[in-house]
């Protein structure tokens, strides 16, 4: 018998997160205000990570891999970094990897995708 797939928050697109043999697939996550500085779009993106993985069953120090997306590290790492530090639990740090990227929207700093056990 197969292992049921459970699929939160989807569209014809996407789902938000999905649910599969004890691991939550979270979908790339950007701010709501994209007006806001790095650290306000951290913030707003990692609450939104905290919701999800509520939802899922699990919660941040669960992680087990996170994908950072930025659109300027030189300007908005230590920015990013500040806030990362300040919400992840120092004892139950993820593996992580950090990129610059291009997004569509000119605005979007910065997106987060995270694997978490439950």
């Amino acid at each position: 018998m197969s292992t049921p797939i459970q699929r939160i928050e989807s569209n014809p697109r996407l789902s938000r997160s999905v649910v599969h043999n004890g691991v939550a697939y979270l979908a790339g996550i950007v701010a709501a205000d994209c007006t806001q500085d790095i650290r306000g779009q951290t913030r707003q993106v990692l609450a939104r990570v905290d919701e999800l993985l509520g939802a899922c069953g699990s919660d941040k120090s669960r992680l087990l891999s996170v994908q950072i997306w930025m659109k300027d590290m030189t300007a908005d790492f230590a920015g990013m970094n500040e806030t990362w530090s300040a919400w992840v639990d120092a004892t139950q740090t993820p593996a992580r990897a950090t990129c610059q990227v291009q997004f569509d929207d000119p605005e979007i700093l910065v997106e987060i995708i995270v694997t978490a056990a439950l």
